[in-house]
């Protein structure tokens, strides 16, 4: 008979997700290979790897969209994801506004769509149409659509997709206030090394298999990081900050000051 696997024991963080083991395998062809994974409470994961390392691979099983081939997913009991998709097609000829379009994903009629579009400063976009949004607009749209589920863990699958530089910036902002506003784990796979280090708590290094993990100024000088990515991206990316010392627009612009 099976049996869910047993929590696993306390840490510094409440665990929230714990894989283990975990293969993933399409046909003859495997994805993943025996991957370990543990997200707590508070704490904010990057997934990193090159193109076609299963990254959104790992992401859909942990949400539950992709049955494991061997191997566990332990989910804390009465968890709640947010949800953000690397691609959400919507019909271009449909006429949809923004707060049309988070009332249809509403997971309960008493959630309030315009607290959500104010969590994320995009209070001013409900009246819009969404295929008129910037990238960086619509992917605030997507994180307040994500948010309406009050979530324990929001899991991004590249939320910067799309966006440019400025907006990436603004965006990574948001998630590290989200965090600390609600106390939200956060999983967010990532292609932008040049600002991922300065914006997450750890990096998981992926390539089918787990290649290393730990803080990001550890991750930058492992042999197998720097194997994946060269030795000249791990001295350009060893040590990045970005002060913010500026505001963004929702588009992702600087402001100037007043």
């Amino acid at each position: 008979m099976h049996r869910d696997p047993p929590p696993p024991p306390a840490g510094p963080a409440q665990t929230l997700v714990r894989i283990e083991g975990l293969d993933v395998c399409f046909g003859a062809a495997r994805v993943l290979n025996h991957v370990d994974l543990t997200i707590g409470q508070g704490e904010i994961v990057s997934l990193i790897g090159p193109n076609g390392a299963g990254k959104s691979t790992l992401v859909r099983a942990t949400v539950g969209l992709l049955k494991p081939s061997a191997g566990r997913i332990w989910r804390r009991p009465g968890l709640r994801l947010g949800y953000v998709p690397q691609r959400l097609s919507i019909d271009r000829v449909l006429p949809l506004t923004v707060r049309r379009f988070l009332e249809l994903a509403r997971a309960a009629p008493g959630q309030d769509v315009g607290t959500a579009l104010q969590e994320v400063d995009a209070a001013a976009l409900a009246g819009q149409q969404v295929h008129g949004l910037s990238g960086g607009e619509f992917q605030r749209v997507l994180l307040a659509r994500a948010l309406l589920r009050g979530p324990h863990l929001l899991v991004l699958d590249e939320p910067l997709q799309g966006v440019d530089f400025g907006g990436q910036l603004a965006l990574y902002d948001l998630i590290g206030r989200l965090r600390d506003r609600h106390g939200l784990g956060v999983l967010m796979v990532s292609h932008d090394l040049h600002i991922v280090m300065a914006a997450t708590d750890r990096v998981v290094c992926l390539n089918h298999h787990v290649c290393c993990a730990g803080a990001p100024e550890a991750v930058t000088r492992d042999p197998h990081y720097i194997a994946l990515f060269g030795p000249e991206a791990a001295r350009r990316l060893a040590v990045y900050t970005h002060a913010h010392d500026h505001e963004h627009d929702l588009a992702g612009n600087v402001v100037p000051p007043p």
